[in-house]
């Protein structure tokens, strides 16, 4: 019997947002990655782009900024997709991480995260 594996579903991470889109904004993705539903975002300074977070880096993308509501294949090309930048609780275990991320980097970047008023629950 074939095994089935699903990906993440969009919103799959949504605990509750405000209401109509005040929880949401469009933002453009940087090339080079198919980002899954329920990632972890930073915002790369000079450019204002998202890529996932780069606790390593000191282009900006270190910092926690927002998290990803629907997947994006950005693999060839800069792609727009919809986040919950503000007022949003969110599944903690529904979040998805970069590779290798440690237990302090991540508490710092749900911190980060509930500064901006995205909540783990």
């Amino acid at each position: 019997m074939t095994t089935l594996v699903e990906g993440r579903h969009a919103a799959e991470h949504l605990v509750s947002e405000a209401n109509g889109t005040r929880s949401r904004d469009v933002v453009t993705l940087l090339a080079g990655v198919a980002y899954p539903a329920g990632a972890v975002l930073g915002k790369v300074t000079a450019s204002g782009k998202f890529k996932l977070l780069t606790p390593a880096a000191n282009d900006g993308s270190e910092a926690a900024a927002a998290v990803l509501f629907a997947p994006v294949d950005a693999t060839t090309a800069d792609k727009p997709g919809v986040v919950n930048s503000r007022d949003t609780e969110v599944q903690g275990t529904a979040l998805a991480w970069p590779d290798g991320i440690g237990a302090p980097e991540k508490a710092a970047a749900l911190a980060q995260l509930a500064a901006r008023g995205i909540v783990a629950r």
